[in-house]
């Protein structure tokens, strides 16, 4: 049965980030239900839907964020209860899709744990997903049932299209899997594209061995899908400073923030990081260089659509696989012939 368009959608939200989840119903002109998501005195997560959600369409907004384990817990524990209360639809709205990064056997007896998120998802009760700047684009993949996929691109390109003109303004990729993002951002700002040729020396640190194009006298912009513990992030601004840039700055969807990334950024050149607001920043985690973008209007345009059954394509840029296959006239990458797709 499809969901009638005359009854407003009705958002429900856990503890990860309930003021992302306020900021899109205000965008809605929709409240967040009222539901009790807490602990039991054992630590187990207890919740109650406290309305009436029979035969709506609903959408929790829940990032599987820092502390993960407990985020994804109550994601799924309140899927369930609404898909027992008798909910029309359900779409999990995950703004940041922690696990992310598990997304491939890379060594040995290891799990795919992002396929494994996928399935608990839904088998949990979810209808459908909603979610942003996945780490792999493949994981769209890992599930059954539809996945919209939003991107930061454009409201990180307004931000900086006031203050970056293209002159002496280069985009940087951190790594080889991010030349396609990279490349979207340059066309949009009608940059050059340079990349950062990195190997990884733990889970922790990675080690800058080269920067393919050119930067030296230029602005540079590196772009990326999340940043934790920093290390990769403030080794490239180091490169890229030893290489001649100018002013360095970033503009990294999701902040996780994690270990030492407070200090690695405070003590860094890194002159300005542009996050969003999927994942909130802890105030002992916060340093006067990050700034917040909001993407909760973009979210809430994602929500009416998918509720009035209207096309979302114009919102996840489905263009960006075609702009992404044709040149940037003038702007080649040195060596390009020579980077592999990982």
């Amino acid at each position: 049965m499809v969901s009638d368009p005359r009854d407003p959608p009705l958002l429900f939200s856990g503890n990860a980030n309930p003021a992302f989840a306020a900021a899109v119903g205000r965008a809605l002109g929709v409240p967040v239900g009222k539901a009790l998501v807490g602990r039991f005195s054992e630590g187990e997560v207890r919740v109650k839907i406290n309305e009436n959600v029979r035969g709506r369409d609903v959408f929790i907004i829940q990032p599987t964020c820092p502390p993960v384990n407990d985020h994804l817990m109550e994601l799924l524990i309140l899927l369930d209860a609404i898909k027992r209360a008798s909910a029309r639809r359900i779409t999990a709205v995950l703004p940041y899709f922690g696990y992310a990064r598990q997304d491939r056997k890379d060594q040995p007896r290891v799990p795919i744990t992002a396929k494994l998120v996928a399935n608990l998802i839904t088998v949990a009760g979810a209808d459908r997903v909603l979610t942003m700047d996945l780490h792999a684009g493949q994981i769209q993949g890992f599930f059954d049932i539809p996945l919209d996929h939003l991107f930061a691109v454009n409201t990180f390109v307004d931000y900086f299209s006031k203050d970056l003109g293209p002159q002496d303004l280069v985009v940087v990729s951190p790594d080889v899997g991010g030349i396609k993002m990279a490349r979207a951002y340059a066309k949009r700002l009608r940059a050059n594209l340079a990349m950062v040729d990195k190997r990884r020396i733990s889970h922790m640190e990675a080690e800058v061995m080269d920067i393919m194009g050119e930067v030296k006298g230029m602005n540079a912009l590196i772009v990326d899908d999340l940043v934790s513990t920093a290390g990769s992030l403030v080794e490239a601004v180091r490169a890229l400073k030893e290489a001649g840039a100018r002013e360095v700055v970033a503009a990294i969807t999701h902040p996780v923030l994690s270990g030492p990334a407070r200090e690695r950024l405070s003590a860094s050149s890194l002159k300005e990081l542009v996050v969003t607001d999927t994942i909130p920043i802890p105030a002992d985690r916060k340093i006067p260089k990050v700034k917040v973008l909001s993407v909760a209007p973009l979210f809430a345009e994602a929500i009416r659509c998918i509720h009035e059954e209207a096309s979302i394509s114009g919102l996840f840029h489905e263009q960006w696989e075609e702009e992404t296959k044709k040149e940037l006239p003038g702007k080649k990458l040195p060596g390009r012939s020579k980077i592999k797709s990982r």
